[in-house]
């Protein structure tokens, strides 16, 4: 399978442990998909991703970006700019998710078959994918899957 790892993946690999027994138990699930489970993909990430990924703390940036150093980077094309676009416009996120949207346009554009996330405002949200999927029905692709590590996990002990 082919997957777009967006920014939220490497930063919970990289971030203290949390407090909220929810956040922890993502946490787990996604250093367990991480260490278990990213060889039987083939991943993928954009320069969008390394910017985000990028900022803040520098110790947890460099963490962030030596995770991401070994992935692919795809292109971020004049047509994942124009579906990014559209996104935004159609007013299936705000203005200010751009980032997600070109998350969102470049994992589809190249015919990826997931994007993971752990973005639940923007990503991993059914109510929006299913807008979503009708504009890129209408634009001429499919969506791919947008899901966190734990609904790739497999019979994971």
């Amino acid at each position: 399978m082919q997957i777009f790892v967006e920014t939220t993946i490497p930063s919970y690999l990289v971030a203290r442990s949390a407090r909220d027994v929810v956040q922890m138990a993502r946490q787990q699930t996604t250093r367990d998909w991480w260490e278990r489970c990213r060889y039987e993909h083939e991943l993928f990430t954009s320069q969008i991703v390394l910017d985000e990924a990028g900022a803040g703390d520098a110790a947890s940036a460099r963490a962030r970006l030596e995770l991401l150093a070994p992935l692919p980077l795809l292109d971020i094309s004049e047509p994942v700019l124009t579906f990014a676009r559209k996104i935004i416009d159609g007013g299936l996120l705000p203005p200010d998710a751009d980032r997600d949207a070109a998350h969102i346009a470049t994992a589809t554009v190249h015919r990826l078959d997931a994007l993971l996330s752990l973005n639940f405002r923007h990503l991993v949200n059914v109510s929006i994918q299913s807008r979503l999927r009708r504009l890129a029905l209408r634009e001429g692709y499919d969506l791919p899957a947008i899901c966190t590590p734990e609904e790739l996990m497999e019979n994971i002990q």
